[in-house]
């Protein structure tokens, strides 16, 4: 981390400090400062107004559900820079993460990242630790993004050719410059990445990054999706984060869990799942149809879930089984842990973050035991209990869900549901159509922003 802005020898290396956080739908927002400016007020923050949780994603005023500490008059909100996140991000610019804060000194209760700290300290004082890690995938296309927004964001060219199949390494050259350029900027940066390949979908990638501390973690992811579209910008190129840019594949953001009590892997148990492993499943399915709506955001993540087409549909979990919502990986000292594959590319992973531990934590406080794992392909089984297959249908069950409510708290999940439901009426009222394999409504509204 540097320390320039806090060095009055080299302060004068820096032109501008940038302030960085998320929205509920994971935009990256924030605000450029002078370094002066910055240096002033880094201790007390910097005042946003609160319209950032307010404005949906068409940059409409979101009514009709209350969040009593902004309606009725548009009040600021603090940011307070996390100075453990400031890097250099290009030469003479500095960036930090922070969060948000009420006027009178007490944690914005919806802020996404104010909300993970919680359930992370909340899961500490039990004396675990949690280790995430979560892989991106996007997609990219050959136009530049002044080209794809001429064309409505529709008919793009994948970079890298028309096919599209997991690992292959027969890609154009501009694919791998694209990805070898993210790369390094991330390594600039200072953000550990693990891996990158070809995904399912013509012009698909798929990035890990290396697992660590939770909320570092949602960091490092904030700040990989905004090198990817400035690198995508620098080479004429274009990402998207969308759930299902195009009408056939969709694209996935699974989250890897692991705990760890006094140094050791709490997961592992050499026979199979460890008991606190089992207790932390049975949290994650009895809560898996509420954290639906936080993991699957927008009308076009429910587009993704078709039987047998790689995303789970049904809350289950299996050993080793990738077709249920909850993979365990057991047997490995070191490697023991739970990958939850609900969540679509589209979601914050600062929020799913806490909605698994919300889960999680339920599960060890109850020792809430999990059904017996599903050893067959978990599609398409009639007696199987299905994820929500809609925003409004999701929103109900986070509405309806007791534990939830109670680890996420009901300011969060009152205006969660509120923002849900405001963006079903927008799309079927603005110019979304149900019936079409994606509409064009869908991708002007996600396409970019998200």
């Amino acid at each position: 981390m540097s320390e320039i802005i806090t060095n009055p020898n080299t302060r004068d290396d820096v032109h501008t400090v940038r302030l960085e956080a998320t929205n509920h739908e994971g935009s990256f927002l924030g605000k450029n400062l002078s370094p002066k400016k910055f240096t002033t007020n880094a201790g007390t923050g910097f005042a946003f107004a609160d319209l950032l949780f307010g404005l949906d994603l068409g940059n409409a005023p979101t009514f009709g559900f209350a969040y009593p500490g902004w309606r009725g008059h548009l009040a600021d909100v603090q940011f307070r820079p996390d100075m453990a996140t400031l890097v250099q991000w290009e030469p003479g610019l500095q960036s930090v993460i922070g969060d948000f804060w009420q006027v009178d000194g007490t944690p914005v209760g919806i802020c996404p990242r104010n909300l993970a700290r919680k359930l992370i300290d909340r899961l500490d004082s039990r004396g675990f630790k949690a280790t995430v890690a979560v892989e991106i995938e996007a997609t990219l296309f050959q136009e530049s993004i002044h080209e794809a927004r001429i064309k409505g964001y529709r008919d793009l060219t994948p970079l890298g050719g028309s096919a599209g199949t997991a690992y292959h390494l027969a890609k154009s050259k501009d694919w791998v410059d694209y990805m070898s350029a993210v790369a390094r900027r991330l390594d600039e940066i200072g953000i550990e990445w693990e891996a990158w390949s070809d995904e399912d979908a013509a012009g698909q990638v798929e990035l890990n990054l290396a697992p660590g501390e939770p909320l570092s973690v949602c960091d490092d992811w904030a700040r990989t999706r905004q090198v990817m579209r400035e690198v995508a910008f620098e080479l004429g190129h274009t990402v998207t984060f969308m759930a299902k840019p195009t009408a056939g594949y969709g694209q996935a953001s699974h989250v890897n869990l692991s705990l760890q009590r006094g140094g050791v892997n709490a997961f592992y148990a050499e026979e199979g799942p460890s008991p606190t492993m089992r207790h932390a499943i049975g949290g994650l399915l009895a809560t898996m149809r509420g954290a639906t709506s936080i993991m699957l955001p927008q009308i076009t993540s429910y587009r993704r879930l078709v039987d047998l087409s790689g995303p789970p549909t049904t809350v289950t979990w299996g050993i080793s089984n990738k077709t249920t919502a909850v993979r365990a990986v057991c047997g490995h000292p070191a490697y023991s842990r739970l990958e939850y594959r609900v969540p679509g590319a589209d979601a914050n992973l600062y929020l799913a973050v806490a909605a698994i531990l919300a889960g999680v934590i339920a599960g060890l406080d109850a020792a809430i035991e999990p059904p017996e794992p599903v050893t067959d392909m978990a599609w398409c089984v009639p007696d199987l209990e299905r994820l929500p297959d809609t925003v409004t249908k999701a929103a109900t069950a986070l509405e309806a869900d007791p534990i939830l409510r109670e680890q996420l708290g009901d300011e969060f999940v009152d205006y969660w549901v509120g923002t849900r439901r405001w963006e079903w009426m927008q799309f079927h009222t603005a110019g979304g159509d149900p019936f079409a394999e994606l509409s064009e409504w869908e991708s002007a509204r996600y396409f970019e922003l998200p």
